[in-house]
């Protein structure tokens, strides 16, 4: 228990120790956001720096490092597949953001470049979790304490289920503080899952227990960096996490729910993110359909929001306590 305590609180103390001086760093080369006219009325955040999620990366990686575990599992230890899948993520959102910044390029990488990133990383964490002794082929199936043996279908369901989750984390980056204040909200949820796998016998049968703990030390590494980034992206935002942030966190989120066996519960602990890209889906479908027709005034589904009249500062507390609630249920789900 005492390592994952400790690992909240240097991901905490790192990210906030690191944020000014990379702010400033940020500033200097003049990595800043650019601020389209098709979105909502946000021109005062232009030239804000972007790619502020390096400093929760830098928390992550060095809070799971010393608290990781005293046990060793050789090759089949998670931390380096989790460390693995979160920073490569991050990889692809940091050339993205680093061709719109430096490269002045407004598309960033083509959709087809991101799209291949992506797959590499998903079919590697997914043939990972595959031939793990630790993992398999099944996952958990909330509210009915059975398990679907998915057999070879588990590696592209599982691909999917990564690319979908790492694009939708990253549309959810679109207002400050909206997505770290989910995702500290959802790590910690994860972290209260896991401790529930290690102390309630019945659920043993998961994963094996080193794994668990692993798992429960990353989660609450990556809440206490997200807690610790948010004292600069709270609003009014003096960083943004850019796609490199967005996407590792997105990363991060789906190697655990992986790990865990428990993917199904990403409906609930990461709710808001998955309704950005159903909301962009639903959209874009309709639009075409109809002809022009739409069903939000805007999307992703917070900026329908704030079209609505809400402000930043609302719908990020709307967020992040359904985050909450849907937190609770799916970890009452398993008990």
């Amino acid at each position: 228990m005492y390592r994952m305590i400790g690992a909240l609180l240097l991901s905490t103390g790192i990210a906030l120790a690191i944020g000014p001086k990379l702010i400033a760093y940020l500033k200097k080369l003049h990595f800043g956001q650019t601020i389209y006219e098709l979105g909502p009325a946000h021109q005062q955040k232009q030239g804000t720096p972007v790619m502020g999620g390096l400093m929760m990366a830098a928390g992550i990686v060095a809070a799971s490092l010393v608290f990781h575990p005293a046990k060793w599992s050789g090759r089949w230890d998670f931390i380096f597949p989790l460390l693995a899948v979160s920073l490569l993520s991050m990889a692809v959102g940091f050339a993205d953001d680093y061709i719109k910044a430096v490269k002045k390029r407004h598309d960033g990488l083509s959709p087809w470049q991101k799209i291949a990133g992506q797959v590499l990383i998903a079919a590697g964490f997914s043939a990972y979790c595959y031939f793990s002794p630790a993992v398999g082929s099944r996952i958990r199936v909330p509210f009915t304490g059975t398990e679907w043996d998915l057999g070879i279908f588990y590696l592209p369901v599982m691909m999917l289920l990564i690319i979908f989750i790492v694009n939708s984390s990253n549309l959810q980056d679109g207002l400050d503080g909206l997505l770290g204040s989910v995702t500290a909200v959802s790590s910690s949820a994860w972290a209260v899952i896991g401790l529930l796998i290690l102390l309630v016998p019945s659920m043993g049968t998961i994963m094996n227990r080193n794994g668990t703990a692993v798992v429960c030390t990353f989660a609450l590494s990556m809440a206490g960096a997200c807690i610790g980034y948010l004292r600069y992206n709270r609003y009014p935002a003096r960083t943004f996490m850019g796609d490199t942030g967005s996407m590792l966190l997105g990363g991060g989120t789906v190697a655990m729910a992986m790990l865990l066996r428990l993917p199904l519960l990403l409906i609930l602990i990461y709710f808001t993110p998955v309704m950005s890209s159903v909301s962009v889906i639903l959209q874009r479908y309709y639009f075409k359909l109809t002809h022009g027709k739409r069903i939000f005034l805007m999307s992703p589904i917070h900026h329908h929001f704030e079209k609505k009249g809400y402000s930043e500062t609302q719908i990020v507390s709307m967020y992040t306590g359904v985050t909450a609630v849907l937190s609770l249920i799916a970890i009452l789900s398993l008990t």
